[in-house]
């Protein structure tokens, strides 16, 4: 299990983490979302020891990752800018990270070649961006790792390939109880393979749940009324968003499908169908709603 307890970095005087805290359940797959500048990469810097937070506390399996080789053999990280010697080709970074993991499996390697298909004389920064990161995934898979932690994992990675690597994943994931952090915005892509999500804004996280009970939280209800207009709606409705498109009226409201459909009926309308949200549109309505939706601007 990672647990994040109240994390604070600044740099000059700007809060990148303000108080972050979160709890990554071991042998899940944990999406972190969130808008550019939230504090993401940040986080995860300081998940992989490369950071010291000024406060907070950060912890694998109650043991501080901070200055502990230990730790971190039982952590391989793909970072979105993944560095590699200039001069090194793919079977020089293998051997580099050999040296660090005393757990590298040469047998794996040595299947994984076959998957990805990468000469392994190349120099690698000869390769183009997508091969680069099929060479990190290569070796972190290698590394047998206990917890995996991603940043935007499968940037440049052609469809095949995305999912290509997140079998692999997933893999782990089922039959070694691999604990998996990733960050990425491809919301789409995570909402098939995460099963709990953390929303993070401005250095915080504001909200952790199972995917499952994000889902059934926030609820999309599509209703038409007897009348054009919709009426005052019941009182304990929580709406977030209200929109319509002729006589359809969609409503996104926080609670429990059930009990809102209930409360909706009061109203006696011609139609009613509650829609599943996806995570991106549960990502918006709880960064805002609509003052968070894409403007339109008159240039």
């Amino acid at each position: 299990m990672i647990e994040v307890k109240e994390l604070v970095k600044t740099f000059d005087g700007f809060a990148a983490l303000d108080g972050a805290t979160l709890t990554v359940p071991t042998g899940s797959i944990y999406g972190l979302v969130g808008p550019n500048g939230a504090g993401k990469t940040t986080l995860l810097r300081h998940l992989t020891g490369v950071y010291r937070q000024d406060r907070g506390a950060i912890a694998f399996d109650g043991e501080s990752v901070w200055e502990n080789p230990a730790v971190k053999t039982r952590i391989a990280s793909i970072p979105d800018d993944w560095h590699y010697s200039m001069q090194s080709t793919v079977r020089d970074m293998m051997a580099l990270y050999r040296g660090f993991y005393p757990q590298f499996n040469m047998e794996r390697y040595e299947k994984l070649k076959g998957v990805f298909e990468i000469p392994e004389a190349h120099m690698i920064r000869r390769l183009s961006k997508g091969m680069q990161k099929q060479v990190a995934f290569w070796l972190a898979m290698c590394c047998m790792p206990e917890y995996l932690i991603l940043d935007e994992p499968v940037d440049g990675l052609d469809p095949v390939m995305r999912r290509q690597v997140w079998s692999l994943i997933l893999q782990d994931v089922s039959e070694r109880g691999t604990t998996v952090l990733v960050s990425s915005h491809n919301l789409r892509e995570l909402e098939d393979v995460c099963d709990h999500v953390g929303i993070m804004n401005k250095g915080r996280v504001l909200l952790e749940r199972s995917l499952s009970e994000l889902q059934d939280n926030t609820v999309k209800m599509q209703v038409v009324f007897r009348e054009a207009e919709a009426p005052a709606l019941p009182e304990g409705l929580h709406v977030l968003h209200h929109s319509s498109t002729g006589r359809i009226h969609t409503f996104i409201l926080r609670g429990n499908s059930t009990e809102i459909q209930d409360r909706l009926a009061l109203c006696d309308p011609l139609f009613m169908e509650a829609v599943p949200l996806t995570l991106e549109e549960i990502f918006i309505y709880e960064l805002g709603g609509a003052d968070y939706e894409v403007r339109e601007i008159v240039l």
